[in-house]
């Protein structure tokens, strides 16, 4: 059998997804002396690299993962001369394997708790912000709309942030940039300058969306622990409204709810960057390629109609979600006449039901399918919104906001999913970092909006939006591709 050729091809694949490299440009190695089936893989023999470059029998290895012809993963990607610009694409982590991720992965909910304690402390200080800084609702509102500088910031920055400091540097970064907002917040400082904090704080959360929903996407089960990634950013929206009312309530100043945030968000810095100190720029460029090829990535993402049909969901939901969340508990005092404690709990109960949705309904969704799922979520959501609207009692509209977070719970990590499946991984960061950054124009452009709206017609105006925006969402989530059950790594849904 004559060696092969410089031209001579070979068809690998990992899991189903394919790609091509030259066999003599891995490495120069000898024929083996049984030759290797070019299209099979058999469950008993497993070949690898450094049998053909010793030229000898090939032999089995059960703890190699191989593509068709036999070739190991590992082996190619020790390789000494691997194909110019070719990416290693591994066997699926799963959230154990390697014994790292588990680590990691607390190191990511932890991070969505703090980006939940966040979001939903607004909705609880904002009757306390109005009377602090003597302002009207639009001017209030302002507070939604500033995050969304720092996401977009970070949409076009995500690239460069991991292909300069890989996912430790993300992981020490974004919680330096909450806590430096958070420090700032604590002073109280004149309004507008809280406005412009808010930015800040929004950078570190953009990053944050984008580094670990592309992380946890590409793993096995991702569905279910993106579920529970996104639970986590449920625990810290139900604790957060908890502490702050409780807080307000008892003789405390809004600021100084900050000062727990501060603790926390130090804690993130420590926990993340211990976590994922291995994670350095040349592992990240080792998987997703060199620094050449990452220019054109978030132009390609652009280009590309999943990207957008998913940030536009995100845009919609986000925005639904912040609103009703934000605006909640000013709907239940003035227009349902509850006490301040009593309507912040309702805050609560929404962050708890969304949370549980998240926890829970991930496993069924994985099992039926995100398109059809998603859909029956979003039919129950309209149901539950109309009885909110058309029966106006303080306790109906508790429970039905409840039931209401418990079922739009899923709908990020599902779409996180399902933007996962439909694209290529190289894309994964730059995509999720645009959406991300869309999805946090819409929890800054709606809440902004609806207060606007408020301070000219009433907060009434609250529900009936909320009720436009779930059907709209259901409308866009049709327009989705048919989503694949496995991941694509070099195939592409062209734009």
């Amino acid at each position: 059998m004559a060696p092969p050729t410089a031209t001579a091809r070979e068809t690998c694949s990992i899991e189903r997804h394919e790609y091509n490299h030259p066999i003599s440009t891995l490495t120069p190695c000898q024929v083996p002396k049984s030759p290797i089936p070019p299209f099979s893989r058999t469950k008993d023999t497993k070949y690898t690299l450094s049998s053909l470059r010793k030229g000898s029998e090939i032999g089995p290895s059960d703890e190699e993962t191989t593509y068709s012809s036999g070739i190991s993963t590992r082996s190619i990607a020790s390789a000494e001369n691997p194909p110019a610009g070719a990416v290693a694409a591994p066997a699926r982590q799963t959230w154990n394997n390697p014994p790292i991720n588990k680590w990691r992965i607390l190191a990511a909910f932890y991070s969505f708790i703090i980006m939940g304690m966040n979001d939903s402390a607004y909705g609880a200080l904002i009757p306390y912000l109005e009377i602090y800084y003597t302002i009207n609702f639009t001017r209030v509102s302002l507070i939604f709309l500033a995050p969304f500088v720092g996401y977009t910031i970070a949409a076009f920055a995500n690239d460069k942030l991991h292909n300069t400091f890989g996912r430790r540097g993300v992981g020490i970064i974004a919680p330096l940039c909450h806590m430096a907002a958070y420090i700032i917040t604590a002073m109280h400082p004149p309004y507008l300058a809280l406005v412009v904090v808010m930015t800040i704080e929004g950078f570190g959360s953009g990053t944050v969306d984008a580094a670990w929903n592309s992380y946890i996407g590409v793993m096995d089960q991702s569905n279910e622990i993106l579920g529970l990634l996104h639970g986590m950013y449920g625990v810290g929206a139900i604790s957060s409204p908890i502490i702050a009312t409780f807080m307000v309530t008892h003789g405390y100043q809004w600021y100084e709810f900050y000062y727990l945030m501060i603790g926390v968000a130090f804690l993130s810095v420590i926990f993340s960057g211990t976590a994922f100190w291995g994670e350095t720029a040349e592992v990240y460029r080792s998987v997703n390629g060199t620094t050449g090829e990452q220019g054109g990535r978030t132009r390609e993402s652009m280009k590309n109609k999943v990207t957008w049909l998913i940030a536009l969901f995100l845009w919609l939901y986000l925005g639904a979600e912040v609103s009703l969340g934000g605006w909640i508990v000013t709907f239940m005092i003035r227009v349902r006449n509850g006490s301040p404690f009593d309507s912040g709990m309702v805050s609560a109960g929404f962050w708890i039901g969304l949370t549980m949705g998240r926890f829970t309904l991930g496993w069924l969704t994985g099992r039926f399918g995100e398109k059809l799922m998603v859909s029956i979520y979003l039919l129950l959501a309209i149901v539950l919104e109309l009885i909110f609207l058309l029966i106006p009692h303080f306790y109906v509209s508790a429970v039905s906001v409840a039931l209401l977070g418990y079922f739009i719970g899923p709908l990020v990590p599902s779409a996180m999913a399902v933007q996962t499946r439909l694209l290529p991984q190289r894309l994964h960061v730059s995509a999720v970092g645009i959406a991300a950054a869309v999805g946090g124009s819409g929890t800054a452009i709606l809440p902004f909006a609806v207060g606007a709206i408020a301070t000219k017609a009433g907060v009434q105006v609250l529900q009936p939006i909320i009720l436009g925006l779930f059907v709209a969402l259901l409308g866009l989530w049709v327009l989705l591709p048919r989503v694949p059950r496995v991941h694509t790594h070099d195939n592409k849904v062209d734009g």
